[in-house]
């Protein structure tokens, strides 16, 4: 699983010996950093019990060790407006 922005997961020792303590983590976005096969930097927010971010966290992970909690919601379109009407353009007289 990549993770996208938005995305809450559960972070565990099963991403990464460091995580003892399990920590909830919102992904900001995935860092174009180089790693190891099958591992990952995100760049994110800890979040508390209550899914308040406490602190912002650049984390070193294996992708195969993330559980999502919750998926970022899926991109709004946005409606296409109709096309503006041409403004009629006159000379002015000057002076």
């Amino acid at each position: 699983m990549l993770p996208r922005s938005g995305d809450v997961l559960h972070v565990t020792r099963a991403a990464s010996v460091q995580f003892l303590r399990p920590i909830m983590f919102r992904v900001i976005r995935v860092l174009d950093w180089p790693t190891y096969d099958g591992w990952i930097w995100l760049d994110g927010y800890e979040l508390n019990a209550s899914g308040d971010a406490v602190n912002r966290r650049s984390i070193f992970v294996q992708r195969e060790g993330l559980r999502q909690l919750q998926a970022a919601p899926e991109p709004r379109t946005h409606a296409v407006r109709a096309p503006r009407r041409p403004v009629a353009r006159t000379p002015l007289r000057v002076g």
